[in-house]
């Protein structure tokens, strides 16, 4: 049956969210995406949908989708592919279609290349062989994480892996001056992070979407130092309770601040009654952030892959 693509609009994400639990369940074995969550990332100011986004078809069955952004405003570009297993001449299209777009936006940024992230599981429906034999290769390795909850046992503030320092409080980020010092503390946390893309207050708040819970922001502040740390969570995804930024001020870290705050978003996610939190860890972090987070019960649920391409722009 004929393929046919065309790019996707907000009243796509239903289908797009069946399209991608179909891929969870092969991928991990259970259904892990909410609608919520496709249908913030249609929405996004910044999506430009006509250009950035493309649904494959065969026939009325959705069998792939890409999704393209662009945070560098210079030669990096992120990408996302989905695609159900029979169908990688759909897989193989879509990587036509979405490298020769990401060279038209390097092109667009004044950029003599473009550096292309994808992230895939480690078994991934996508052939890996597709995107090798064009050059990509796999240049980092991320984990999910995820840790149960009970209220019996974690709203009740367990025993500490390790103390927090005395003088070290936390506030939430109801208020805007709030939210504009946790930019600032994540900016300069994850400075250093590979892949980290700089994002002013606007944007950072784009990203996060109209689903973000500020009450589940949180700031800590350590006598006689001022803010320290910061973490982000979210309490929208179906599958998990999430942490999506956690990030401490070198000169603080190992002071048990990380430490603090986890066990803080696990009290609080179990009093809202979530059985499990999440987050994803770079594995090569060299704050030692994975163990930081096995140290406190977290565990492996599934591991993702970060694969990269460099493609040039052709000269005006």
């Amino acid at each position: 049956m004929d393929l046919t693509i065309r790019p996707a609009v907000p009243a796509d994400a239903p289908v797009v969210c069946r399209l991608l639990n179909a891929v969870d369940m092969i991928e991990i074995g259970r259904e892990e995406t909410d609608l919520g969550s496709v249908e913030a990332d249609l929405v996004h100011p910044e999506a430009a949908l006509a250009e950035n986004s493309w649904l494959a078809f065969r026939g009325e069955e959705l069998v792939g989708y890409g999704l393209m952004w662009d945070d560098s405003g210079a030669d990096r570009i992120d990408m996302d592919q989905y695609v159900l297993p029979g169908h990688q001449d759909a897989a193989g299209r879509l990587l036509d279609l979405m490298e020769a777009q990401a060279v038209r936006r390097a092109a667009g940024n004044g950029a003599g290349r473009a550096v292309v992230h994808m992230h895939l599981n480690t078994n991934p429906t996508l052939d890996t062989a597709l995107i090798t034999a064009r050059g990509w290769s796999a240049v980092r390795r991320y984990h999910v994480l995820t840790r149960p909850l009970t209220p019996t046992a974690d709203a009740a503030d367990p025993a500490p892996v390790q103390a927090a320092p005395a003088g070290l409080t936390l506030r939430d980020c109801t208020a805007e001056e709030d939210r504009r010092a946790a930019h600032a503390l994540l900016q300069e946390t994850f400075a250093e992070h590979f892949d980290h893309q700089p994002r002013d207050y606007h944007k950072w708040l784009a990203d996060l979407g109209e689903l973000i819970d500020w009450p589940l922001v949180w700031i800590a502040s350590l006598d006689g130092h001022g803010d320290v740390a910061a973490m982000v969570t979210s309490n929208h995804r179906t599958a998990h309770g999430w942490i999506n930024n956690l990030g401490v001020r070198k000169e603080f870290r190992g002071r048990g601040i990380a430490g603090h705050l986890l066990r803080h978003a696990f009290t609080v996610y179990a009093e809202l009654g979530r059985d499990s939190i999440g987050l994803g860890v770079d594995t090569a972090n060299e704050s030692g952030a994975l163990r930081l987070y096995e140290a406190h019960g977290m565990a492996t649920h599934f591991a993702v892959d970060t694969w990269e391409v460099t493609l040039p722009v052709p000269a005006a």
